[in-house]
């Protein structure tokens, strides 16, 4: 996997810690876990996972900063927000500055930081009618510019889904645009001397009648995964798939099984930028099976009000559980 690094470990002498592994404590990235995650494990719990919809993370290169989704619970207003890993921990998440009058979702930003794609509703010059376009902020010496619709032949006159970009440019996404072979359907856009060229159905093996969402590509193009519906081997909702690119064909989609997908639904699959941590949001929930016990006043508005209340929480496990590639 192209873009997996090794990751410094901490090591220790006995009872504290050399000044050494002091300083391979402070390179680890803030989103590292101190032990070993082959289980799902919510993400900053009660800070960036709370109780209300939280979704669609993406951090900067250096995992220092992470954006992501806060929806209303019936999803019909997105905000992204913001916050900073700080003094040891992820503080309290703001609004971003270009975030908090419309819709505005799915945060991608480039391996190499320069580029913040997003989708939003805003309006858009010359279209009478909103959908959800992609848009794109350059990085400057003051932090994001003002954000600018990449038009067509990425948008379309209808809603598109979801932008991540390979190493190459290439941009993949989602769209429910006249001629797909279902409600919403993946495509990708090349990026040929500078400019994109006519964005393209990934076919039949990826897409089907029924819902394709949001793409993950891999840097190298050498897998994706994403989130489907309506499939026959679904564990609920929405579930997230891997396809690998084989000699340019993709495969059939393989679900992600039990450990990601859940009686839920499953989104906004991405990497960590280091490789070794895979993130996704699931609206799993306590309610899913039969409780254990019965629930007072005060111990059921405590879950109702929490993470894994049945709204979107972000979920963090090692990459390994995956088996990408194997």
């Amino acid at each position: 996997m192209h873009i997996m690094i090794t990751l410094l470990l901490c090591c220790s002498c006995g009872s504290g810690h050399t000044v050494a592994a002091q300083s391979v404590d402070r390179m680890k990235h803030p989103y590292a876990s101190d032990k070993t995650l082959n289980e799902p494990a919510i993400f900053a719990d009660g800070i960036v996972s709370t109780g209300d919809f939280d979704s669609h993370p993406a951090f900067t290169p250096d995992g220092q900063t992470l954006y992501f989704v806060r929806s209303t619970p019936n999803f019909n207003l997105w905000t992204i927000l913001v916050s900073r890993f700080e003094r040891g921990k992820w503080r309290t998440p703001e609004i971003a500055p270009f975030s908090g009058q419309y819709s505005d979702a799915d945060p991608f930003i480039t391996s190499d930081g320069s580029r913040f794609y997003f989708i939003s509703n805003r309006p858009v010059v010359g279209k009478s009618t909103p959908d959800l376009d992609i848009w794109v902020m350059e990085r400057t010496a003051a932090g994001w510019s003002e954000p600018n619709n990449v038009a067509a032949p990425i948008n379309s006159s209808g809603s598109e889904w979801y932008p991540t970009v390979a190493a190459n440019g290439t941009i993949y996404f989602g769209s429910d645009r006249e001629g797909g072979k279902g409600r919403t359907d993946i495509y990708r856009s090349r990026l040929v001397n500078g400019k994109y060229t006519e964005a393209e159905n990934l076919g039949d093996a990826i897409n089907t009648q029924s819902n394709e969402f949001e793409p993950l590509i891999a840097p190298d193009e050498s897998f994706l995964i994403l989130m489907a519906g309506g499939r026959a081997d679904g564990r609920g909702g929405f579930d997230l798939y891997i396809s690998y690119n084989r000699n340019g064909a993709w495969t059939k989609p393989v679900n992600l099984g039990d450990q990601i997908n859940s009686s839920g639904n499953e989104y906004s699959p991405t990497i960590s930028p280091d490789g070794k941590y895979f993130f996704w949001t699931s609206t799993r929930g306590f309610a899913d099976k039969p409780l254990e016990k019965r629930l007072n006043y005060q111990e059921l508005m405590n879950r109702l009000r929490s993470p894994r209340n049945g709204l979107g929480d972000i979920y963090q496990v090692e990459i390994g559980v995956l088996n990408i590639g194997k």
